[in-house]
């Protein structure tokens, strides 16, 4: 092992990027607590300075998830809402929020997610704050599903590997690959996916790491404002991947028959505020733009699941965040 990871900061010294098998047996290393910390962080800030690829992430990934709980005895169409975050938004948990009405309406949702880190309320948060449970184990996730067509797998539970790095991500102050690796590491291994990022420069790299990760169908999406997801606020970028295509397109809301709205109009004060909000949008009855912002995002998921045109995914979505869910928070 100690051979592949000279080899690969070699390789990083002078810029190359890493072979599928020379970044394969690094990352197996370093999960595996082979490597030492300065060696870890060396790779890591060689990555970063290099620009990592979709290859190189995608080992990291695969070379994760072999250290992870992972999630067995499901099958069919499973889905996930997230985003990596970091956008600095304050606004309402809209991929929670999407999740809940999709698993209303019968999808099987697995929701990975964590705390907050740069918004208001993460997933974990805004899910604490309707009663909801964010502890399920991988053996009782089958049960769970079936049950409620929804659950939640708080990631510091299901990568325990991750906690051999902690401490020098914390040390590096500086965001690695491992920022980009956060919402591709879903336990339960979804078929479809809606991620947001809230840089679009990586969102073409994210895209290829999902092909190259088995999701058949998924949105990576940049929204307006630079927001980890889609917004009423102007012209959104997203690259649709399916079956290993990748397909580049702008979505205006505009086109859709949205009015458009402003970031203040979807920011939420704290935790406490946050959960208000939510309930009030999963009953139909909150301000329009953040109605709106759910309707944007829940209808591409739709197109995902049932395999219809983004428009007739957004008009699906419309009609259900007009009504609400039927389970009361």
């Amino acid at each position: 092992m100690a051979d592949c990871v000279t080899s690969a900061l070699t390789e990083l010294t002078f810029g190359r990027d890493l072979s599928t098998e020379l970044a394969d047996c690094v990352f197996t290393s370093l999960f595996a607590g082979e490597i030492s910390p300065v060696q870890a962080g060396a790779l890591l800030m060689g990555l970063r300075v290099k620009g990592e690829t979709a290859t190189e992430v995608a080992s990291g990934v695969k070379a994760a998830l072999k250290e992870s709980k992972l999630v067995k005895g499901l099958s069919g169409q499973l889905i996930d809402t997230c985003g990596t975050g970091g956008d600095g938004s304050n606004s309402f948990n809209c991929s929670t929020a999407v999740a809940l009405y999709l698993a209303d309406m019968g999808y099987k949702v697995v929701k990975h997610g964590n705390r907050a880190v740069s918004s208001s309320c993460g997933s974990a948060d805004i899910l604490e704050e309707l009663e909801i449970p964010i502890t399920t184990v991988a053996e009782d996730v089958p049960d769970v599903l079936g049950r409620d067509n929804f659950v939640f797998l708080f990631a510091p539970n299901y990568h325990p590997a991750f906690g051999k790095v902690a401490p020098i991500r914390k040390e590096l102050g500086i965001p690695t690959l491992f920022n980009l690796m956060g919402p591709l590491l879903n336990p339960a291994r979804p078929t479809h996916q809606i991620l947001g990022v809230g840089r679009p420069e990586i969102m073409r790299l994210m895209a290829e790491v999902l092909t190259l990760t088995d999701v058949g169908r998924a949105y990576v999406v940049h929204g307006a404002g630079n927001f980890d997801e889609l917004t009423p606020f102007g012209i959104n970028k997203a690259v649709l991947v399916e079956n290993g295509k990748l397909t580049e397109l702008e979505i205006d809301p505009a086109d859709y028959g949205f009015t458009l709205s402003t970031p203040a109009d979807v920011a939420v004060t704290d935790r406490k505020n946050a959960g208000e909000t939510i309930r009030k949008i999963l009953t139909g009855k909150a301000p329009q733009p953040m109605l709106d912002m759910v309707a944007l995002n829940l209808g591409a998921a739709l197109s995902l699941l049932d395999g219809i045109s983004l428009a007739d995914g957004i008009a699906k979505a419309k009609s259900k965040v007009a009504v609400g869910v039927s389970k009361e928070y």
